[in-house]
């Protein structure tokens, strides 16, 4: 037996007053208002500061609007159900466009032409928090429901924001004690970036964080190239008990040599040649705070000794100097490589990598994170969106299941650069809606490439017998750089450029690799 609105609202408020409130209340609002009210499609949205509503709970819809926010001022159907205080229905032949057109989840549709549309804001008291839409394929779906029973969804949606917000405040105010002290943390949280996504994988990695966030343990941070390891290194440090001092970023292939140790540990006045003043380096800056010691694999043996010792002892020698400086720095590090691999080879210290690994870390690659592109697509989306100043910029379908084929070796960061490629190409016809056609300079087009035969001119030739698997990587990573070269006529800087990555790191690693490169491109 189907149980009754009001029955329904019962459970809802009385599991919410007998625990803790969590975003887990928001879905199970949607959930029960998708199983009693004849809509095909509903979304829950808070308001945040600058105005936007954020969608925190949705059925029927797709993934891809997490990755979203909406602004009323582009919306108009979302600005008059934010300016009424009572439901908003909307004419089936209403020519305002609907703010989820072509977001629709694949198992009803994706677009919707004619349907009913109501929606209600929310508010507690005087104040706007957020608001609830409902869509459904079939005409005069809404006429029979009161507007009494929305208001009642409404009241209640409105009150589970406002008791999770109160919560999450006053748990934020028991970490961090005050508000002023909070403002930094909130500011520091938001400087790397977020990690996007719903995955499984996504999950385990942002539980990883938590947990080690609060402590003091060094952490080393492993993935592939663009899968977003120095935003995890900044989620560590905006989540930790020093995430109102500084996280000093360090960039160790970019180091030279010659002047790697003077930047990380400082040099006194005429320590050497050009040194005309005293100056503090990386760690001192660091002190109280968090070093990131990104690409931690490419430093020198001789600079790998001394950075045990200020990890072991929180000492630091300037160059030149007679005498040491105590420094507190947390370390964070993060490397491409196997470092276990690289340490029985004989490029990496042993003791050095066992007091860096105390919590590992791995960020997994986007191609084994289950359902995470349409999220992230959304996502990288609404930022050209606001970057470039467009109402609207949405993907067809098509072209996100030719998306969701890809294997994706440059990770997020190229799945970034595709987007913004193909936002461009959209943007030069005048268009709001990314089509495969626009992907053309970075896909095969062809119905084989189109149905997930991609065919890639640089995948390597698998082998039919027994190989290290190191070397046959390494020698794909040559044909790779190669390739790359004589695409670009020899010119290091666009080689790097075309694989998304720094210059500095390219040619180290093609030197390594014993790449031959022509006289134009040194």
């Amino acid at each position: 037996m189907k149980p009754s609105i009001e029955q329904v609202l019962l459970n809802i408020a009385v599991e919410l007053n007998m625990g803790e409130p969590s975003t887990q209340h928001y879905q199970k609002l949607i959930d029960a208002l998708q199983q009693l009210l004849p809509c095909d499609a509903s979304a829950l949205f808070t308001l945040d500061n600058e105005k936007h509503l954020v969608p925190i709970a949705i059925s029927g819809l797709s993934s891809e609007v997490f990755g979203r926010r909406f602004l009323p001022d582009v919306h108009p159907r979302l600005a008059m159900i934010l300016a009424n205080r009572k439901p908003v229905r909307f004419p089936e032949n209403s020519s305002l466009p609907d703010p989820f057109d072509g977001l629709l989840s694949e198992d009803i549709h994706h677009s919707i032409d004619v349907h009913s549309c109501m929606g209600c804001s929310l508010y507690v008291g005087d104040t706007l928090v957020g608001a609830l839409t409902l869509d459904a394929a079939k005409p005069g779906a809404f006429n029979s429901i009161p507007d009494k029973t929305i208001e009642t969804f409404a009241a209640l949606a409105a009150g589970i924001i406002r008791n999770i917000s109160l919560f999450e405040a006053l748990n934020k105010a028991n970490r961090q004690q005050h508000s002023v002290n909070q403002l930094l943390i909130d500011e520091a949280r938001n400087k790397g970036g977020k990690l996007v996504g719903v995955s499984p994988q996504i999950k385990r990695l942002r539980a990883n964080i938590e947990m080690v966030a609060h402590s003091n343990y060094a952490v080393l941070i492993s993935g592939e190239t663009g899968t977003g390891k120095e935003v995890v290194a900044h989620q560590v440090h905006a989540h930790s008990l020093r995430s109102d001092k500084p996280m000093v970023y360090v960039n160790c292939a970019a180091l030279p040599e010659s002047i790697a140790e003077s930047e990380l540990f400082g040099h006194v006045k005429g320590a050497f040649t050009g040194a005309n003043s005293s100056r503090a380096g990386k760690f001192e800056l660091a002190d109280g705070g968090t070093i990131f010691l990104d690409e931690i694999g490419e430093l020198p043996l001789l600079l790998q000794a001394k950075l045990l010792r200020v990890i072991q002892q929180g000492e630091v020698q300037r160059v030149g100097a007679d005498k040491n400086h105590i420094v507190d720095v947390r370390v964070i590090a993060a490397t491409n490589r196997d470092l276990a691999q690289e340490v029985a080879e004989g490029r990496f210290r042993s003791d050095l990598f066992h007091r860096l690994n105390v919590f590992p870390i791995q960020v997994p690659p986007l191609r084994s994170r289950e359902g995470d592109i349409p999220v992230l697509v959304g996502y990288i989306l609404d930022n050209i969106r606001r970057q470039f100043h467009l109402k609207t910029l949405h993907i067809h379908p098509k072209a996100l299941q030719l998306l969701e084929k890809q294997s994706w070796l440059g990770n997020v960061r190229e799945l970034e650069h595709t987007l913004m490629r193909a936002g461009l190409h959209a943007m030069r016809t005048q268009s709001e809606l990314i089509e495969p056609l626009h992907f053309m300079n970075d896909f095969d087009l062809s119905e084989q490439s189109v149905n997930g035969k991609a065919n890639n001119n640089t995948s390597p030739q698998l082998p039919n017998s027994s190989v290290p698997m190191r070397e046959a990587v390494e020698a794909f990573q040559k044909q790779l750089i190669e390739h790359a070269l004589q695409l670009n006529n020899g010119v290091w800087s666009q080689a790097a450029a075309f694989l998304q990555m720094d210059r500095g790191n390219l040619f180290k690693m093609g030197k390594k690799l014993g790449v031959q490169a022509c006289e134009s491109s040194k």
